[in-house]
Order: C-alpha cells, then sequence, then structure tokens
C-alpha cells in the first residue's frame, strides 16, 4: 500500500462546524483534515491504499454518506508529476 494525497473540495460549504467534523470521522475519514480559507472549505487526505483511484473513490463515497456534496478532488502538483502525469 502507499499514501495518497489529496484534497476533496467540498460543494456549497464555506466551513466546515465541530459536528461536521465529527459526522465525517464518523464515516470513515479519519484520515482526513476539514480545512476552510475564503469561503471554501476542504479535507486534505493522506490515505493509504493500493492505488490513487481506490484512495479517491473511497474517501469520496465516505465523504458522501457524512451528507457533503463533493465538487472536485485535487491533486498535489508534485504527487501528480511523482506518478508520472
Amino acid at each position: 500500500m502507499k499514501t495518497c494525497e489529496f484534497d476533496v473540495i467540498l460543494k456549497e460549504v464555506s466551513e466546515v462546524t465541530d459536528d461536521q467534523a465529527d459526522a465525517l470521522f464518523a464515516a470513515g475519514c479519519d484520515d482526513g483534515t476539514p480545512v476552510c480559507c475564503n469561503g471554501l472549505a476542504w479535507i486534505h487526505f493522506d490515505r493509504a491504499a493500493a492505488s490513487l483511484e481506490e484512495a479517491i473513490r473511497s474517501a469520496i463515497a465516505q465523504v458522501q454518506s457524512a451528507g457533503f456534496r463533493v465538487a472536485k478532488v485535487e491533486l498535489d502538483a508534485n504527487f501528480a508529476v511523482s506518478l508520472g502525469a
């Protein structure tokens, strides 16, 4: 397994409350950190998985099960380069 770093940008959310953070944790996002800046909220993940695709798919499913909608997923430019992208 490798650790994949990526951000899940939340749709129509400007701030993650403590209750919402608890819901994310309960949904399995204990490897994610909620972040808010300039009216935008996202979750930064450091997720261990067999592949980047598996890591992203599982994170999106868990974020959605916590009641959020996902706007997009962003990769760190250095990580994308290291994968040969």
